[in-house]
């Protein structure tokens, strides 16, 4: 314990001396604390015009779940204005020549990359904290009711991880760019997600789910400490310093990816044996914790039937047949149109978990595959509830085509989910640049050598198989 507070020493006095700096420039401070302060009485002002607009209509229960939204602004808007500081802590530093006499130190690279993050944490939440004070402030002096002491706890504690994520973005952000101009136009990549977020939030809050909140606050306290962990793995001070001006280089992109894509591989057979396999052997781990995720889903989905129960009548499975005859006659036999349609979805479903992981470190590409099962474990649950035997649909509509397409979209996930992890690992030699081409050829190599296939089979299964067997087994 005394060796680790030994080894974080150097880190805080760079945060002491980069706060200090901060609160000296009056140019930053100045802007920061009147919008800090004028912007609660606003708020104030809207809160106070809220409740007596909505009392005069009987909707007083939308003015007081209100007064917690605003809270909630009243926090983030100190922050995004703040956001400013993360985004110079390098670059900034590096555009002025200040930087070179701090990474010619003795401190090491986590060292100073975790005592700049701090400095760029601290005076963000003061302002937020502070804004928030005089908000609660005003709105006592005006006999308004204040939020209960929980929801208190958890504005301050969403504001905090919603804090530590843009921070922490924008440090990997001042790390990479090699100008404040070039840092300042990406931070909307993080401005932008983080007011959908807080949209989101406000949905919540207004229809009253306030425990759903916190597992936002959990979401979000994983996405900060994997940012940190992506600076923190990326932070070179060598590369810091060589790099003068970014150039995009499609032809070096191509390369780099066409490089990762093929391998060693001469032909398409050699590919297929070699590099694929390689791959799939590398996804071993993230396919255990995908399964593991999955069976949690379903698990999750079968205890949905005790919030959301239906009655279902067993005499809808006399006529069964008939309706699945009827279904198959408005397409002819062995059709490939149905496969393809159900085929092309499937596939837009697996690049959409892509996308949702290239924004979440691979958390969020797994959420498709857990929803999928998840239904499905509601449903068998669901027949279980209503004295129907669960096997005849779990025969007769699922497995057929089910043991191709959910080893399919777990291998899949699990190529997502290393994409994330593979950002958050120390390479030595490569820029963050390099590891996501490399993450992002893996995937397509996974997708196009095994997935792509194993779904077209799935999709004529479940459209040439399963509605049969499901007919033989319901007369």
């Amino acid at each position: 314990m005394i060796a680790a507070l030994n080894q974080l020493g150097p880190a805080l006095l760079v945060t002491r001396r980069e706060v200090r700096d901060q609160f000296r420039d009056w140019r930053i401070i100045l802007p920061i604390f009147m919008l800090t302060i004028f912007f609660p009485f606003l708020m104030n002002f809207t809160a106070r015009q809220a409740l007596g607009f909505v009392q005069r209509y009987g909707a007083s229960i939308i003015g007081e779940r209100m007064v917690p939204f605003l809270l909630m602004i009243v926090g983030f808007f100190p922050i995004s204005v703040s956001l400013v500081i993360a985004l110079e802590t390098f670059v900034g530093e590096k555009e002025r020549g200040s930087i070179e006499p701090l990474l010619n130190s003795p401190l090491k690279d986590w060292q100073l990359y975790l005592g700049k993050l701090l400095a760029a944490t601290i005076p963000p939440l003061i302002s937020s904290f502070l804004g928030m004070a005089v908000y609660l402030i005003g709105l006592a002096r005006e006999n308004v009711p204040l939020p209960p002491t929980d929801m208190l706890v958890q504005i301050v504690a969403i504001t905090i991880v919603q804090a530590l994520v843009m921070v922490s973005g924008a440090v990997v952000v001042s790390t990479q760019a090699t100008s404040v101009r070039a840092a300042n136009l990406l931070a909307s990549f993080i401005i932008i997600p983080a007011a959908v977020l807080i949209q989101g939030e406000s949905i919540l809050m207004f229809w009253g789910n306030y425990q759903t909140l916190w597992w936002a606050v959990f979401g979000l306290a994983i996405l900060g400490l994997l940012l940190m962990r992506v600076g923190l793995a990326h932070f070179q001070r060598e590369e810091l310093l060589g790099r003068e001006i970014d150039v995009l280089n499609l032809r070096w992109g191509w390369s780099m990816f066409r490089k990762a894509f093929t391998g060693e591989a001469h032909n398409p057979k050699e590919w297929l044996l070699r590099e694929v396999s390689r791959t799939v052997r590398r996804l071993a781990l993230p396919i255990v914790l995908v399964t593991l995720l999955v069976a949690v889903g379903a698990w999750l989905g079968t205890r949905e039937v005790q919030h959301f129960s239906l009655s279902l009548e067993q005499g809808g499975l006399v006529d069964l047949d008939e309706r699945l005859n009827s279904a198959l006659s408005a397409w002819p036999a062995f059709a490939l149109r149905p496969v393809l349609i159900i085929w092309w979805q499937n596939i837009r479903v697996l690049v959409l978990s892509m996308l949702l992981g290239m924004f979440s470190f691979g958390v969020l590409g797994v959420l498709p595959t857990m929803a999928t099962v998840g239904i499905a474990g509601y449903l068998m649950n669901l027949l279980t509830v209503n004295g129907i035997a669960p096997w005849y649909y779990l025969v007769g509509f699922i497995i057929p085509h089910g043991v191709f397409e959910i080893p399919a979209a777990i291998i899949a996930s699990a190529a997502v989910l290393r994409m994330g992890a593979v950002l958050a690992t120390p390479t030595p030699g490569k820029t963050i640049g390099e590891v996501w081409i490399g993450a992002l050829a893996d995937w397509l190599k996974v997708m196009l050598g095994l997935i792509i296939p194993l779904l077209f089979l799935a999709a004529a299964v479940e459209v040439w198989v399963t509605p049969r067997l499901a007919i033989w087994l319901f007369r």
